[in-house]
């Protein structure tokens, strides 16, 4: 690196009646109290861990029978994360900087630096953001996207300087090795009994790409991204807009089998898949201003609309579980949808229903039964969302992108409101 970020100022200790003062009459206001609470004491608790130095989730353990009901079919055990220990349940897990979701804190720190306009927030984003700087180079996953850019491309907007736009560059580089011609998609996983697995939340890796192209000048990743979206249109969707999980390739570019590996079944509808479907075909839009791409995202936005039933609309973690009262929500794959509808909301003929709708997952989230009292749920800002049930992993728990999400979509609704 030519020079790292200059950290602004050490950050204080906050004592507890920094998260225990009343909330603001405006619901906004409320939550962007709570966000900056949560968020700085999350990363002044984590200032001197540097093993696992990214907040993740919290550690929740899950029934066998309860996975059977979800499931309504056998659970495979080989596949089940262990259950955490007692001295680990309910506690914050961490993960390094490899983990696919590190970029989500760094992130929603910087989020919620724009939006209260606190310096601690920004020295601690800065901090944070700095430790990704070797991930330029991992060339082992697709997720680079969510590592990078969700941390550098803000850090971009918010605090420029000469370093960051050569990491985004070299990050977009090194995705691009992924991507096979003959396939027309980047690759997702390494690991299982696919030959060539490409699963839905790519489509969210192509913003990196499309960022890099107009830093770089050079349009060889617009053009993977374009092409990944374009095959991805054509495989990965069913006649009424919801889409699969993993589709995998031949060598040929055919289609070798087309599933799931976090929803209820091969053909059930994961509800932030769905999520990240209607993400990255308006994102693509705003890129492109191809109407192939508009028009996806308004199909799948609305059978979003038309196929989540809750009270509150905050999905299920699949559309086709069964409507139980155990049944668990998915909060993340609400505010990933309330993001990208409010962007669409802009680009759409009829964006006035995206955005209605989008301000209403924004308002339920940030209720009670949602948004997390200053000070608990382990720093994190939301509760309530499931990661991947099947495996036993991150059921009904805060998890670090739908905060990421949440903070951006509060973005986005604020800057409508000016």
């Amino acid at each position: 690196m030519k020079k790292n970020f200059a950290l602004f100022a050490t950050v204080a200790a906050l004592g507890m009646t920094a998260c225990t003062e009343a909330p603001k009459e405006n619901w906004t206001d409320c939550v962007l109290d709570v966000a900056a609470c949560q968020l700085k004491q999350t990363a002044i608790e984590l200032t001197d861990s540097t093993a696992m130095p990214m907040p993740r989730c919290t550690w929740t353990g899950y029934d066998v029978d309860f996975l059977k009901r979800q499931l309504e079919a056998d659970v495979n055990v080989d596949s089940l994360h262990p259950v955490p220990g007692p001295e680990r349940l309910g506690k914050r897990r961490l993960c390094g900087i490899v983990d696919w979701t590190s970029g989500f804190f760094p992130g929603s720190l910087w989020y919620a630096y724009e939006l209260t306009g606190d310096e601690e927030l920004k020295a601690q984003a800065v901090r944070y953001t700095n430790l990704l700087y070797p991930i330029r180079q991992l060339t082992g996953t697709h997720d680079l996207g969510f590592m990078i850019n969700c941390a550098y491309g803000n850090a971009l907007r918010l605090a420029p300087n000469d370093t960051i736009a050569d990491v985004l560059i070299e990050t977009a580089e090194t995705l691009s090795k992924r991507f096979d011609p003959q396939i027309g998609c980047i690759r997702s996983w390494d690991f299982g009994k696919w030959n060539y697995p490409v699963i839905i939340d790519n489509m969210m890796n192509l913003d990196l790409l499309f960022n890099a192209s107009k830093l770089s000048g050079n349009k060889k990743y617009y053009d993977i991204a374009v092409q990944h979206a374009r095959t991805t249109m054509k495989n990965h969707f069913r006649p009424d807009y919801t889409c699969y999980h993993v589709v995998s390739y031949n060598n040929d570019g055919t289609v070798e089998s087309r599933g799931t590996h976090q929803g209820k079944n091969d053909e059930s509808s994961w509800s932030r898949g769905q999520g990240w479907a209607v993400y990255g075909y308006t994102l693509c839009y705003r890129e492109t201003k191809e109407t192939d791409f508009l028009q996806q995202a308004i199909h799948v936005a609305d059978m979003i609309m038309s196929r989540v039933q809750t009270n509150d609309s905050i999905p299920y973690w699949d559309y086709d579980v069964p409507a139980a009262a155990e049944t668990p929500r998915d909060a993340s794959a609400a505010a990933v949808a309330a993001s990208a509808m409010l962007e669409l909301s802009t680009l759409a003929p009829d964006g006035q229903k995206y955005y209605r709708y989008a301000e209403r997952l924004l308002k339920n989230l940030s209720g009670k039964n949602y948004l997390a009292e200053k000070g608990t749920n382990n720093g994190y800002v939301l509760m309530h969302s499931t990661g991947s049930l099947p495996h036993g992993s991150e059921i009904d728990t805060p998890i670090n992108y739908a905060d990421y999400y949440y903070l951006e979509a509060m973005k986005r609704y604020l800057d409508m409101q000016k």
